[in-house]
């Protein structure tokens, strides 16, 4: 199984703010890539430059010495957003799914409107 990571189940990890649940941890641990998008990555930069949060200067290294692989935004990523149902409105969050569903990936999140979408979803919860 391929993993992609939202944006908030790293930055718990990083934190150490809350504990996965088991069947995020046993999809983290049976996954063959583990990965994180460059659109988090956008994302934790536009709520630190808000004030929503605070980011380690080294975040990028955080994540790849974790092992996690970062996934680079496509063209076709950005262009799948038009098909997706406004289940959602966040454009990050659009944009991950839009993601998920072009790379097969299933996705880890809490957020269970995420669940609505054509995509296997785990709960980080």
């Amino acid at each position: 199984m391929r993993v992609l990571l939202d944006t908030h189940v790293v930055l718990w990890q990083l934190e150490g703010s809350r504990i996965l649940s088991s069947a995020a941890r046993e999809a983290i641990e049976q996954a063959s890539d583990l990965l994180f998008s460059t659109v988090s990555f956008a994302e934790i930069g536009v709520k630190a430059a808000i004030g929503k949060l605070s980011v380690p200067v080294d975040l990028r290294e955080h994540v790849l010495a974790s092992g996690v692989q970062i996934l680079p935004l496509d063209p076709g990523h950005g262009l799948a957003v038009a098909d997706l149902p406004l289940h959602h409105r966040d454009p990050f969050d659009r944009l991950l799914v839009a993601q998920a569903r072009a790379e097969h990936l299933t996705m880890i999140t809490s957020d269970r409107r995420l669940a609505a979408y054509d995509l296997p979803v785990v709960d980080a919860g």
